[in-house]
């Protein structure tokens, strides 16, 4: 259910997002329109979740750290976009720039208080798991660990805090990109909404153990995102890319390990195969 779910909603964001402009004179009108969308999604989900519930703890923590906060993030931006451009007394000028630099101030300083120097915020930025289940399991709130009233208006059946907690990261990271693009005149009349990108004529069709050797060797060598990234949110990342289910993949990779011949065959072969190219084309 999970994958099928976030394939769905990664798809049905990026279909809506292309026709995105945020132009200065149409974000009102497209920010309300991601409002709704967005909203409405949301809504389809939380129903989905309540009729077909979750298979096992690690469904239900990948749904509340990974997939519910994509969805949220986003709805929490595009709604402040709106409340920040209906509220915007000038179309340029000085004022114009002064309003965008208050709310970017603003936003710098509720950042900081609320996430940069929380633990909870280390943990994200770093791609540890080893708390998800105090953080991402239903029924583990904790109304004393000094979090804001919300905590007691919130659905315990669809929430576990912190996955707000993680699309309020995501939506004000977005936000700052917004408002530095509004402060910078030259990115101004371009659209500052992720790229639509068609990925269904891209598929992984080497083996799964090809694709399994290169994740661990993009992991242990800090590759991606200086190493900060834990090896399954690479796995469910490539998954996702490359339309392949890899199944037990640490496993996998123990096997790869104690396998006769050279313990990277396919790393081997790429840099045959790349050598080989390069002397092709000299």
């Amino acid at each position: 259910m999970i994958k099928s779910i976030y394939d769905t909603i990664v798809k049905r964001i990026e279909i809506q997002e292309y026709k995105i402009t945020l132009d200065k004179e149409k974000a009102i009108k497209e920010a309300n329109q991601m409002t709704f969308v967005l909203q409405e999604l949301l809504n389809e989900t939380k129903n989905l979740v309540a009729e077909k519930g979750f298979i096992d703890k690690k469904q239900e923590i990948n749904f509340f750290k990974n997939i519910k906060p994509q969805i949220l993030g986003k709805l929490i931006y595009y709604n402040k976009i709106y409340r920040i451009e209906t509220s915007c007394p000038a179309k340029g000028g000085e004022f114009y720039k002064t309003y965008f630099e208050n709310e970017l101030d603003k936003l710098n300083k509720e950042f900081k208080e609320h996430f940069v120097d929380s633990d909870f915020y280390r943990y994200i930025k770093s791609g540890r798991e080893d708390l998800d289940e105090k953080y991402f399991s239903l029924g583990n709130i904790d109304i004393m660990e000094g979090l804001n009233s919300f905590v007691f208006e919130i659905d315990p059946h669809f929430s576990t805090y912190y996955d707000y907690k993680v699309a309020h990261i995501i939506a004000d990271e977005l936000l700052y990109n917004y408002i530095r693009n509004r402060l910078n005149p030259e990115s101004e009349g371009q659209s500052t909404s992720l790229t639509y990108i068609n990925y269904d004529d891209m598929f992984w069709t080497d083996s799964k153990n090809a694709l399994i050797e290169l994740i661990y060797a993009l992991y242990a060598a800090r590759s991606l995102s200086n190493g900060r990234l834990a090896i399954s949110k690479i796995s469910a990342i490539t998954e996702t890319l490359f339309q392949i289910e890899l199944g037990d993949f640490h496993h996998a990779f123990h096997r790869m390990k104690v396998r006769a011949g050279s313990k990277t065959a396919f790393l081997d072969y790429l840099k045959v195969s790349l050598e080989e190219y390069m002397n092709k084309n000299l």
